[in-house]
């Protein structure tokens, strides 16, 4: 016994119902990323520290290269220990606040003498360094 189907398929339905079931998803989406970027963020409030820091406002940035010899950057300028201790030294703004970058590479030694001698003309010292990822 042959059995024949009533219902013929179109050739042309099999590439329309993915197009539409595509778009449909496109519609979804960007109906449900428009009312995420418009709902406001959670809030998050911090517990209050000692530690915690508020803004720099007129920090001055170190920089450290660990390049074969190291050179420190101060105002985009290459510039020697002993002339960046100076200029430090002659710094009269009542906000002293020092942010020293040095490369993952750079010398420790280097470094910490840079931050004890900031430390010891009254500069609150802020290291910045990369996260490890």
């Amino acid at each position: 016994m042959k059995l024949e189907r009533t219902f013929r398929f179109s050739p042309a339905a099999f590439g329309i119902i993915p197009l539409i079931n595509v778009l449909f998803l496109v519609l979804v989406f960007f109906e449900m990323g428009s009312r995420f970027i418009l709902q406001p963020g959670v809030q998050v409030a911090m517990p209050s520290t000692f530690y915690a820091l508020g803004p720099q406002r007129n920090a001055q940035i170190v920089s450290i290269t660990a390049s074969p010899a190291p050179v420190i950057y101060f105002r985009d300028q290459k510039i020697t220990l002993a002339d960046l201790l100076r200029r430090l030294g002659e710094n009269e703004s009542a906000e002293r606040t020092l942010i020293v970058k040095a490369d993952k590479n750079a010398p420790v030694g280097l470094r910490d003498e840079l931050v004890n001698e900031a430390l010891r003309r009254g500069y609150s010292v802020i290291l910045a360094g990369r996260i490890a990822q």
